[in-house]
């Protein structure tokens, strides 16, 4: 296995088309068997998100601003993990966010 480097300063913010309202991504990497999909997500002020579910559990760690989702609010340092296949949502952000986004497959 061959490890994966990205730097995320060399990349350019890009529209993030799965997702609504603006949002930006970096991808940090596409995901195939050696390394999970990994992105930056960048999120504007008054952005809004439905209810979904994925087949991989889905990774949250908010670098910067909040995001609110079933009642909570994730803050700047909160790590948040979804079970695959959990229905999650709807999203909103007052101010905006930047949330690293990991979606991998866990093993029992």
């Amino acid at each position: 296995m061959k490890a994966v480097k990205t730097n995320v300063n060399d990349l350019d913010w890009q529209p993030a088309v799965e997702y609504p309202d603006n949002a930006e991504e970096k991808v940090l990497s596409q995901g195939d068997t050696v390394a999970p999909r990994a992105i930056l997500l960048r999120i504007p002020s008054g952005w809004n998100m439905n209810r979904h579910s994925h087949r991989y559990a889905e990774l949250h760690y908010v670098l910067e601003g909040s995001y609110e989702s079933q009642g909570d609010v994730y803050s700047a340092g909160t790590f948040r993990m979804i079970p695959r296949e959990v229905e999650h949502g709807p999203f909103s952000s007052r101010n905006g966010a930047t949330i690293l986004i990991i979606w991998c497959a866990f093993t029992d």
